[in-house]
C-alpha cells in the first residue's frame, strides 16, 4: 500500500516560484562589476528566469545541455542558476582563478553549448574561445550599452538583448527530479578535473537540510550575503537556501577587500554570511585596523578550509559574531557537517565548548559518516582514532561526469556504496568529526586546492631537476601554501628565481610555490615512491619567506 499524497517532483523551479509567490518583494541586492548597486525582488529573479528560460530554448537549448558560467556573485548569475536549470539544461559554473588552458580542456569535457561571463573576465574568454569549437555563443553579463568589443569573439551576445528575446509567458517544465541541474569541476586529485553533476533532486535537499537549525539555520528574518563565489561549489548552495526560505540575498560581486564587504554588510544590514577564511582574515584586519563594529551582523559560516580557533574566538568575543564551522566538499554538493553545540554541551565551560565549536562539526540529516582503516573496517568513535573519512546521502556524489576514473564508492557488506573523502579525521561519542589530515597529497590554499603532483610534474620537465616534490607548509593567511623540494642534476646549475620562474605561463599564478629548497635526495619507499610524511617531518620547522 502506498501513501495517498501528492505527487510533486523537487525541482529546482520550484524554489523559485515559492519565493517569488510567498516572498515576492523580499530583495536581492548585488554589487555589479561595474560598481553599481542593483537593486530587485524574487518576484523580479522569477520574472527574468522564466524569460531567459525561454530565449535558451528558442536558441535550441535542450534538456541536458551545459550552459556554462564564468561570473562573479550577482543577480544575473542568480537568474542562470534558476532559468538554465529550471528548463531542464546544467548549469557547469567554472572556477575563473584556473590556469586557461585548464579552463578551456574542461568546457571542452563538460561539452558546453554557450557560456556565460562577467566583464572583468573577457580576457580568459578571449584566450580560450578558439580552443572551444563547441561553444555556440559567448554571452557577456553586461547592459547593452556596456558590450565590449572583441574581434577573438565573432559570436559574443549581451545578456540583456538576449534576454529580450525570450517570451513572458514562460512555463517551467515539469522535470524528472533526478534531470541533471548543476555541473561543478574540481581539481583535488591527481590528473585532469573531474566533474560533480548534481540533480535537482539532491539539490533541493541540500537546500532544506542547510536551512535546518543546527545547519546554517537560514530564514526570512536573515540578510545573508554570500561571499563563498557562486563558482565555488554552487556558493555552498545559498542561492537555493536563500530563496527557500524567502531571506534578503545580498551579492558582492568581485569586490570581495574588507573595505568593500564591510561598507556592504552595514549598508544593507547583513546577519548571515558564508565564505573561506582567507576573506574574513582581510575583513578582520579592516575592521580592526579602522576600530570598527558590526551593528548586525550575527553569524557566519566558515569553511573550505580549517578555521583558525583564534579567528573562531575574535569573531566572538571582540564582534559578538557567531562562527558555525563546516566541512564538505564538491562532490557533497558541499555540506557534510556544522558545527554548533547541542544540549548536552551547555553546562561546559566555555573553554569545553570552544574545542568542541572548533571541530568540523555533526552531519545534518541527509549525510551519513564512518571512518575506516585500510581494510575497510570500521573503526571507533572516540575522538582519538582516527582513519579515512567515508561518506554517504542523497546529496552525495556516486559517480564523477562521463564515468572518469571508474566507481569511486567503497562497498560495506550490506552493498552499500560510500563515497571516499581523501580526508583523514576522526569522530567522537557524540558524532563529531574533526579532519587530522589528507590522505592524498593535495594542498588547499585560501579554500582552494592545489595538485602537488602537478607542480612535481611540471618542475621534473626543467632540464636541471633530477628530482622533485611538493609539500604543504602552513601559512598565517592561506592555510597552506606549496614547498617545492628539489634535487639537481649532478652538475645542472639551477636558481630559487629560475625554478619559479619555469612555472610562469604554465600554471594559475597562485598555485606558484612560495619557496623552493634544494637538496641532495628525496625520501623514497620501497616502491620508489617519495614518503612525504618523512619530507614534511624534514621540513616541520620551516618557515616560508613573508610569512
Amino acid at each position: 500500500m502506498q501513501g495517498l499524497m501528492m505527487d510533486m517532483p523537487l525541482l529546482i523551479s520550484s524554489i523559485l516560484q515559492h519565493a517569488a509567490r510567498h516572498h515576492g518583494a523580499t530583495e536581492i541586492v548585488s554589487r555589479r562589476v561595474e560598481g553599481d548597486i542593483h537593486r530587485y525582488t524574487y518576484a523580479d529573479c522569477h520574472r527574468r528566469a522564466k524569460k531567459l528560460a525561454s530565449a535558451f530554448t528558442k536558441a535550441g537549448v535542450a534538456v541536458g545541455d551545459r550552459v556554462a558560467t564564468l561570473a562573479w556573485n550577482g543577480y544575473r548569475h542568480v537568474e542562470l542558476y534558476y532559468g538554465v536549470g529550471g528548463m531542464g539544461a546544467v548549469v557547469h559554473t567554472i572556477n575563473p582563478r584556473l590556469h586557461p588552458e585548464q579552463i578551456a580542456w574542461i568546457v571542452n569535457h563538460a561539452g558546453d553549448v554557450h557560456l556565460a561571463f562577467d566583464l572583468s573576465f573577457l580576457p580568459i574568454v578571449e584566450a580560450i574561445a578558439a580552443k572551444c569549437p563547441n561553444v555556440k555563443s559567448w554571452i557577456a553579463l553586461c547592459d547593452a550599452d556596456r558590450q565590449p568589443a572583441s574581434d577573438k569573439l565573432p559570436s559574443l551576445v549581451n545578456y540583456e538583448d538576449f534576454l529580450a528575446t525570450g517570451a513572458d509567458d514562460y512555463r517551467w517544465p515539469e522535470l524528472d527530479e533526478r534531470t541533471a541541474v548543476g555541473l561543478c569541476y574540481t581539481s583535488g586529485t591527481t590528473g585532469n578535473p573531474k566533474g560533480a553533476l548534481y540533480s535537482h533532486r539532491s539539490s533541493v535537499l541540500h537546500a532544506y537540510g542547510a536551512a535546518l537549525p543546527d545547519a546554517m539555520g537560514a530564514s526570512a528574518r536573515d540578510v545573508i550575503l554570500p561571499v563563498v563565489p557562486m563558482f565555488h561549489v554552487n556558493a555552498w548552495g545559498l542561492p537555493f537556501t536563500c530563496a527557500l526560505v524567502g531571506a534578503k540575498m545580498v551579492l558582492p560581486g568581485a569586490a570581495l577587500d574588507g573595505k568593500s564587504l564591510y561598507e556592504l554588510f552595514e549598508g544593507e544590514g547583513v546577519t548571515y554570511s558564508a565564505g573561506v577564511p582567507t576573506v574574513w582574515l582581510g575583513l578582520l584586519q579592516y575592521v580592526q585596523a579602522n576600530k570598527l563594529k558590526f551593528s548586525t551582523f550575527q553569524r557566519t559560516v566558515i569553511g573550505g578550509s580549517a578555521c583558525p580557533p583564534a579567528m573562531i574566538r575574535t569573531f566572538n568575543d571582540d564582534y559578538g559574531v557567531e562562527v558555525i564551522h563546516a566541512w564538505g566538499m564538491t562532490e557533497l554538493s558541499p555540506l557534510g557537517t556544522l558545527s554548533k553545540l547541542q544540549n548536552k554541551h551547555m553546562g561546559m565551560s566555555e573553554a569545553e565548548q570552544q574545542k568542541v565549536l572548533e571541530k568540523q562539526g555533526h552531519v545534518i540529516f541527509g549525510i551519513d559518516l564512518k571512518i575506516v582503516d585500510d581494510s575497510g573496517k570500521e573503526l571507533a568513535w572516540d575522538g582519538k582514532t582516527y582513519g579515512n573519512l567515508l561518506a554517504r546521502g542523497p546529496w552525495v556524489m556516486k559517480e564523477y561526469f562521463r564515468g572518469e576514473g571508474g566507481d569511486p564508492l567503497m562497498y560495506d557488506a550490506d552493498g552499500r556504496g560510500w563515497f571516499p573523502t581523501g580526508d583523514v579525521a576522526t569522530i567522537d561519542a557524540d558524532g563529531y568529526m574533526q579532519i587530522t589530515d589528507r590522505s592524498k597529497d593535495v594542498i588547499k590554499s585560501g579554500g582552494e586546492w592545489i595538485s602537488s603532483i602537478d607542480l612535481e610534474n611540471l618542475a621534473m620537465a626543467h632540464p636541471a631537476v633530477a628530482n622533485a616534490a611538493v609539500i604543504g607548509i602552513v601559512h598565517p593567511k592561506w592555510d597552506e601554501r606549496p614547498l617545492l623540494v628539489v634535487v639537481k642534476k649532478p652538475g645542472a646549475e639551477l636558481t630559487r628565481e629560475e625554478m619559479l620562474a619555469f612555472y610562469e605561463g604554465r600554471i594559475a599564478k597562485w598555485w606558484t610555490p612560495d619557496d623552493v629548497q634544494f637538496v641532495d635526495s628525496l625520501p623514497l619507499g620501497a616502491t620508489g615512491k617519495i614518503l612525504k610524511t618523512r619530507l614534511r617531518e624534514q621540513f616541520a620547522d620551516y618557515s616560508l619567506p613573508g610569512a
